[in-house]
This record gives C-alpha cells, sequence and structure tokens, in this order.
C-alpha cells in the first residue's frame, strides 16, 4: 500500500490527490430524487462519517446535470436543477475529493433509434432488452457508443464540474455481442468467428477474450486521455473486482490507474465474511504499490438485488472491517437519495471511524508473511465470470483453511512472478494453477532449489499457459510424482489412509483414514519422497451391504518431499482437497492443508495466535515496528449473512518472533494507543488481549 496522508488536504486538485482518499461515501441517484432528495442530509453525512472522498452520480445512462450532448438521457425531473453540481460544491466546502460516476450499460429509446449500431446483439441476431428494465437497451460495450459518445460526456463533466476523476459502473459489457461491427474487428483481429459460448477448450474462446482485453484497455487508454487533456491532475477509474484485473493488460492499469475499485459490496448466500478481505490480499497480489477502495452496500446482496435495503447493522460493519484488516480503503455506496430507513447510518460511523483510528499504523508500513497463496492467473483469465468461480474454489477452500488455522499469509498473481517476489516468502501455495508457462515453471523450481518450499493441488502445471495440455505436468519431477492415470470425476465414497508417521498426518489420532476427493489424479511417487497419505481403492457407496474396501490402500494421495541440497520441501496433493474442503468443509481436510502448510514452513510461525474462536490475521512491517491486525469473525452466522450480533472472543494471545538483533522497546493498542503487558520466552514476545470485540491491532516496537 502507498504511504497515505488523510489529514492533509495539500494534494486538493493534483495528480497525487487520490493518496488522501481514503474513505469514500457514494451516492447512486435515480431518476425522480431531484425532486425528492434532501441534498443536505448527504453532505452532512460526509462530515458524520469522516468521509473524504464521495462518488457521485452525473451521467451514462442518465444525466443528473443539465447536460447538452446529443442522445445523453436527462432525468425527466431534474427542471432547472442541477443536483449533481450541489453535492459537487457542497463537498469541495469541506475539502473532499470528488469522483464523478457514469454507468453506460443501457441507452433508452431515441438513442436506440437515432443509433442502432450502439446496441448490443445476441447470437441470433436480435437487439438485447434490458434483462431488468426491458423498456431500454443494452449497450455494446466494443461499439462507437463508448468510443465516441462517451468521451463527448466524459468531456462535458469534466470541463463544467470541479471533479478529480471519473467512475464508469458497468462499463466492459455483457459478454459476446454479435453485432456487425464486433464480427468484423475480431475477425480482423482473429481471423475468427466470435464463438458461440464460453468454453476454455474452444480457441474462439480464447481468442475473443484476448480481443475483448485490447480493446477494453485502448477503452481505459482513450477516455484517460479525454479527461487530462481537460485537466491535467484528474483520471478515469475503471470499476472491477478482483477478476477484472485479468481484463486488462496489466501494464495499463500500472499507467493509467493510480488507484483500484473493487466492486464486492457485500456477502452472497453463504459467502464467508473473510471475502472482502481477500480483495485486498489479490489486489496486492498484482499490484502491491497501489491501494484499493472496498465498495460496500448498506443492503443485502443477493440474487434478488434489494437494491434500496437496509442490511443489518453488524454485517456491515463486519464486511468493512473485514475489508480494513487487509489493508481495503472503506467506501458505502447507497442507492436511490430518499432514505426511508436510516439504520445503516451508524453502522458506516462506527465502520469509518475504526478505519480512522487504524489508518496511522499503515503509514511506513507493508504487508508481510511468511505464507503466500499464488493467484492463478494464467490459468483464470481463460475463464468467464461464470466458470472462473468454479475454477477458485480450489484457491477458496486452502484461504480458509489457513484463516481457520491462524496462519497469517498473503497472495502473488503468477503474472508477477520474480525471484525477488516469491524470495519474500518462505512457503507458496498453488491449490490448482493448472496454467503454468515454461518460464513461471522454471521459476518455481529455482525458488525450491534457494530454499522455498511449495504446497501443491490437484492439476496444477498439467497445461500451457494457452491452455493447450501438457504431455507431463511441468512441476511433476520436482515435486516426486509420476501420472499414472489423469485427473477424473466427480467420484463418491473416496478415502485416504493415513501411512506411516508424518507430521502431515498427525493429529488425525483414532483414525486409520479420512475422507478423500470429488476428482483425483493417479501417481506414482518417485524415489526419495514419502507419503504420509495413500488412497483407498474405490469401493461401492450402495447397497449399503456393499460399502466396503476390498483391497489395501495404494496409490500416493499426498507427496512430501525434503529436497537435497535445499532447505526446501514440496508437499503434492494429487486431488481436489481445495475444492472440496470449500464445498464440504470437512475438518479433517482442513487439518490436512494446515499440516502440510506448517511442514513445508519447517519452523514455528512468525506470528501465532490463540484464541477460542475464529479471527482472522494481517501482519505488516515497518522499520522498528511489527502490527499484527487481528479482525474477530467468531459468530454463529460466519458462514452464512448477514451476522446478527457481535460475540466478543477473548482471552487472545498473540506470540511474535522476536527479530534477530532486537529487543522490544513498548507494545501499544492499535485503536487506543495504551501500552500492553507483554512476557518474553523462547525468543519471542507474548501479548494478552483480555477480550476483542470486532478489530484491533497490536503493535510492538523494537529497538
Amino acid at each position: 500500500m502507498l504511504h497515505i496522508d488523510a489529514k492533509s488536504s495539500s494534494d486538493l486538485r493534483t495528480p497525487d490527490w487520490y493518496r488522501s482518499a481514503t474513505r469514500w461515501t457514494q451516492l447512486t441517484l435515480v431518476e425522480d430524487d431531484p425532486i425528492r432528495f434532501d441534498p443536505d442530509f448527504w453532505i452532512d453525512i460526509f462530515r458524520r462519517t469522516h468521509s473524504n472522498a464521495t462518488c457521485l452520480s452525473a451521467g451514462g445512462y442518465m444525466a443528473f446535470y443539465p447536460s447538452k450532448v446529443e442522445h445523453h438521457y436527462v432525468s425527466r425531473h431534474l427542471g432547472d436543477t442541477d443536483p449533481f453540481g450541489h453535492l459537487v460544491s457542497g463537498a469541495r466546502s469541506l475539502n473532499m475529493h470528488v469522483m464523478a460516476r457514469v454507468d453506460p450499460h443501457a441507452i433508452h429509446q431515441d438513442a436506440a433509434d437515432a443509433h442502432p449500431e450502439w446496441v448490443m446483439i445476441d447470437k441470433e441476431g436480435n437487439p438485447v432488452r434490458h434483462w431488468a428494465f426491458p423498456d431500454v437497451w443494452v449497450t455494446c460495450a466494443y461499439s462507437d457508443y463508448n468510443f465516441k459518445f462517451m468521451p463527448e460526456v466524459l468531456r462535458e463533466i469534466t470541463t463544467n464540474y470541479d471533479i478529480d476523476a471519473i467512475f464508469a459502473n458497468r462499463w466492459q459489457g455483457h459478454g459476446i455481442c454479435y453485432c456487425e461491427a464486433c464480427k468484423t474487428s475480431f475477425h480482423a483481429a482473429s481471423g475468427r468467428d466470435l464463438p458461440q459460448s464460453p468454453s476454455v477448450d474452444d480457441p474462439s474462446w480464447l481468442a475473443w477474450n484476448d480481443w475483448r482485453r485490447e480493446v477494453l484497455t485502448q477503452l481505459v487508454v482513450e477516455w484517460d486521455a479525454v479527461m487530462k487533456a481537460i485537466k491535467p491532475h484528474t483520471s478515469f477509474i475503471p470499476n472491477m473486482g478482483g477478476v477484472s484485473l485479468m481484463d486488462f493488460n496489466q501494464e495499463i492499469i500500472e499507467k493509467y490507474c493510480p488507484f483500484l475499485c473493487v466492486d464486492d459490496q457485500g456477502r452472497r448466500g453463504t459467502e464467508p465474511v473473510w471475502m472482502s478481505g481477500r480483495n485486498g490480499k489479490r489486489m496486492r497480489a498484482t499490484f502491491p504499490d497501489r491501494h484499493a477502495v472496498l465498495i460496500t452496500s448498506i443492503g443485502p446482496e443477493e440474487v434478488y438485488r434489494w437494491k434500496d435495503s437496509v442490511t443489518l447493522g453488524p454485517e456491515i460493519e463486519a464486511w468493512t472491517n473485514s475489508g480494513t484488516v487487509q489493508g481495503m480503503l472503506p467506501w458505502f455506496t447507497k442507492f436511490n437519495g430518499v432514505v426511508p430507513d436510516q439504520r445503516w447510518v451508524q453502522p458506516i460511523i462506527n465502520g469509518f471511524l475504526l478505519h480512522e483510528q487504524l489508518e496511522p499504523l499503515s503509514y511506513d508500513t507493508a504487508p508481510t508473511a511468511e505464507i503466500a497463496i499464488l493467484d492463478p492467473t494464467t490459468t483464470l483469465r481463460h475463464h468467464d465470470m461464470w466458470t472462473r468461480k468454479d475454477a477458485e474454489a480450489h484457491e477458496l477452500g486452502f484461504y480458509h483453511a489457513l484463516v481457520e488455522a491462524g496462519l497469517p499469509f498473503e497472495m502473488v498473481s503468477d503474472a508477477q512472478m520474480s525471484a525477488e517476489r516469491l524470495g519474500q516468502f518462505k512457503v507458496l501455495i498453488l491449490c490448482n494453477s493448472t496454467c503454468l508457462s515454461d518460464a513461471q515453471a522454471d521459476m518455481l523450481k529455482a525458488y525450491v532449489a534457494g530454499g522455498g518450499s511449495l504446497v501443491v493441488g490437484f492439476e496444477t502445471g498439467s497445461r500451457h499457459a494457452d491452455n493447450s495440455p501438457r504431455q507431463t505436468p511441468a512441476l511433476a519431477d520436482l515435486l516426486g510424482y509420476k501420472v499414472t492415470r489423469p485427473a477424473h470425476g466427480p467420484v463418491k465414497n473416496t478415502y485416504v489412509a493415513l501411512s506411516g508417521m508424518h507430521p502431515i498426518n498427525q493429529g488425525f489420532e483414532g483414525a486409520e483414514r479420512i475422507i478423500g476427493g470429488t476428482h483425483l489424479v493417479q501417481v506414482d511417487a518417485l524415489p526419495g519422497t514419502e507419503q504420509p497419505f495413500l488412497y483407498v481403492p474405490p469401493f461401492p457407496d450402495l447397497p449399503m451391504e456393499e460399502v466396503f474396501p476390498r483391497e489395501d490402500p495404494r496409490g500416493a494421495a499426498v507427496i512430501a518431499r525434503q529436497h537435497e541440497g535445499s532447505a526446501g520441501r514440496t508437499v503434492y496433493i494429487p486431488w481436489n482437497i481445495g475444492a472440496t474442503f470449500w464445498q464440504v468443509l470437512a475438518g479433517d481436510h482442513g487439518r490436512l492443508i494446515a499440516n502440510s502448510v506448517r511442514w513445508a514452513l519447517g519452523k514455528q510461525p512468525e506470528v501465532e495466535v490463540d484464541v477460542k474462536g475464529i479471527v482472522d490475521l494481517a501482519v505488516r512491517k515497518g522499520t522498528d515496528t511489527t502490527i499484527v491486525y487481528i479482525n474477530n469473525l467468531t459468530n454463529p452466522m460466519m458462514m452464512k449473512g448477514p451476522i446478527r450480533d457481535v460475540f466478543p472472543v477473548g482471552p487472545v494471545v498473540v506470540s511474535i518472533e522476536i527479530p534477530q538483533g532486537r529487543s522490544v522497546s513498548q507494545v501499544r493498542l492499535g485503536t487506543s494507543g495504551e501500552n500492553l503487558s507483554y512476557k518474553l520466552a523462547d525468543g519471542r514476545v507474548r501479548v494478552t488481549l483480555i477480550s476483542l470485540t470486532t478489530l484491533d491491532a497490536i503493535q510492538v516496537d523494537w529497538s
């Protein structure tokens, strides 16, 4: 994360304005707001939340200012008012930064009649009406609508209003458009016809992904240039989720996006609350020098889209705090300027003021960990937003297991791997990095040769970077196995048996075997390896009288290897343990993952926590400081939102390894700054918090 000084107003209207934009209020206006909402209520919200930046509805689908751009629909209730301008002036009176919001994903009938080429076309050749509001039309994101019309809107807003940036929502398109312009442009770029469906096995789909990436990247460049030509300090800021990083050339993000906006407004269904913090790790896995904001909705974020509602206060605070602990800057959004339900106000204030208290701890410190999960960008960029969810399940299972185990960890993108970057970690986890280039594989081998350790799952390295299959997995020799049967499944009633005595199979006392996965790779272990678990040969799950094993365990289900001439260790689990744990949450799988990581680490973790409950940890270091953030996730509703109440935990005992040659100067509580008592033993400092309600931090200063 970049150094942030939220108290400074010296960067107002300068290229560095975003450095002090650390708490955001977003208001998304609706058509009748000009005659119904109270703008002064919102200016007061800016004050009460200590927001130092705001994002306000301006135009695109609908203008909330008196636009003169042809076919730019203006709210029919606007009259002689200018709600956007009023809010901009109010924010600037508080020395806030201002970003205008545009949404170019739909147009009204008059624009569609005048420019039918702006409308998205489905594969049957039909113009696409809006799925939620059929009176309007979905735009083609790759057409002149975005490349000619929208620049006029951006130009008008930047010229006439005192803004620092323009933020675009739903600007990336909604899948494959089959208009004539898209057909022609894609064929010219690839020599192929448009794909009929998203499939990682279809070369046309892979080519379309590449083409789309180039088009959207060019759009970022052009929109940014339009604004900078008028006000050089301004920027175009695209809305994105963690996966959207894959929608652009990363060099362009590095050059044109001074900070990142993650639109992950709340958890859905059975998502755990740590998902908001995962966004922070994922952003810095690719862009460690960019800070990122987490867009949070005040309402429930479910498929039924109650967009003008309010969820419970503890849920709002938990989602915000989980982002804060992993370095995300808080941003809340309200749809509709009228406020019939104010129960969200105090929870937002609480979350924002807690962030303000903890924010100084980030000054001159950086995230750190001994363990990292490899974010498989090379693999995931072949998927669309729907199939990508299944592909990510492997990583989500490992992620949850590490949270449960109380092991601090970071993420690193395989698109940003370097010897220097990998060298920051002692253990790297490849949950299921199916696609690896030869260069990436060589870098991982060098990492192990240099003393690093790997924990590897399932089909990692079974395909080239372009998704074409490999005859031999890229890391097979390193990990010590030979494939005898490629991945197959789904299978039922599988088991893996404990074999011998090994740290990886400890903690399963009383069990001879545990449940296995649902997709398996059969392998033979090479000499010089150990097999703490073996596959139990398959047997029926019905009739019940037939549910018994016929054969003794055989074939490696876990392969552990201590590499000669190196401190490096590797663990290979040739089945989908991450995805299975994510779906089933069997405690034995979580223990197996944690045991594998601890053995690969080969030492006591630098930071450990002892608490009866579940907490999420984050560690930051400065020259003379170590900070451990502790976020309480313990709640009966942890795995199913919304959280209804807060359940404090305690005592929370944090143990931190004392750096070589250093001694403890003082230990303080992050929120209050009060001094904490501590104990020294075995080269470690132990600090006990009697009780933890939501989020706090322990700061240890070294001398």
